[in-house]
């Protein structure tokens, strides 16, 4: 009975962790963003994603609904002994445009989301991916520094057009001081997005401490615009593969 007694009260002491659910905080003077947050026992860190198109997580009956490669592929993160907090767009835009993704707004935004989760005492490491990979340069570069362990780019943007006018070079990458990752399919077919190009962006992290170029292969079904989702920009049909080469790096940075 004593025993019982003991484990009932250990258990009452134990943090239960609630389920996942929509964050939203205060980031600029009348301004919230919300984060899909996913706490894990023990996790080793916490992911921020950065999706990219729009910059919403395609919250629908309480879940996100996104067929975004990060949001679509969160539980295999959080699978791999992570916190998850996947972040949306600001309330005063209705879509994160790849400059505006860039600018000191959009940085205070990120800064916000970044040292709350980093009050809760894990290294906090952004992903980001397609016009995400915007964001997740220009908050690594911000002055003064945001607390961040590393970052991760994704299917980066390249390229300029008549939409995208913007690309990950443009941040001001040899301000990045952490570790960072640069990972492309090779097989990416977006125009603004190109597979060649992302050795310039390797190159131009010239002040990462570790930074590693990582082009991969695989994946099935691809179909639809090649800078969407469902493509190999997207990383289709290899979406446990892929976030394994990213959370493997994460743990263990290398060049």
């Amino acid at each position: 009975m004593l025993r019982i007694l003991l484990v009932l009260l250990a258990l009452c002491a134990s943090p239960v962790l609630a389920a996942d659910h929509l964050v939203s905080i205060d980031t600029r003077p009348g301004v919230k963003v919300g984060y899909w947050w996913m706490e894990r026992p023990g996790a080793k860190a916490t992911i921020v994603l950065l999706p990219g198109g729009e910059g919403g997580i395609g919250l629908k009956d309480g879940v996100p609904q996104s067929l975004n490669f990060l949001v679509r592929s969160r539980d295999y993160f959080a699978d791999a002994g992570y916190n998850v907090a996947i972040v949306g767009k600001p309330s005063d835009r209705r879509d994160l445009d790849p400059y505006f993704r860039s600018t000191d707004d959009h940085v205070a935004d990120l800064r916000a989301v970044v040292e709350k989760l980093k009050g809760l005492g894990k290294p906090v490491w952004l992903v980001g991916t397609s016009l995400g990979t915007i964001s997740a340069a220009a908050a690594a570069a911000a002055e003064p520094p945001l607390p961040l362990a590393g970052i991760v780019l994704t299917s980066s943007v390249t390229n300029t057009n008549r939409v995208t006018r913007y690309t990950v070079t443009m941040v001001g990458l040899s301000r990045v001081r952490v570790p960072a990752l640069v990972m492309h399919h090779k097989e990416d077919e977006c125009d603004v997005c190109v597979p060649g190009m992302a050795s310039q962006i390797y190159a131009a992290l010239s002040n990462a401490p570790v930074k590693k170029l990582l082009l991969v292969s695989g994946g099935s079904g691809a179909t639809g615009n090649p800078c969407e989702a469902l493509h190999h920009h997207g990383y289709i049909g290899m979406e446990k593969e892929a976030v394994g080469d990213i959370t493997g790096w994460i743990a263990n940075p290398t060049p």
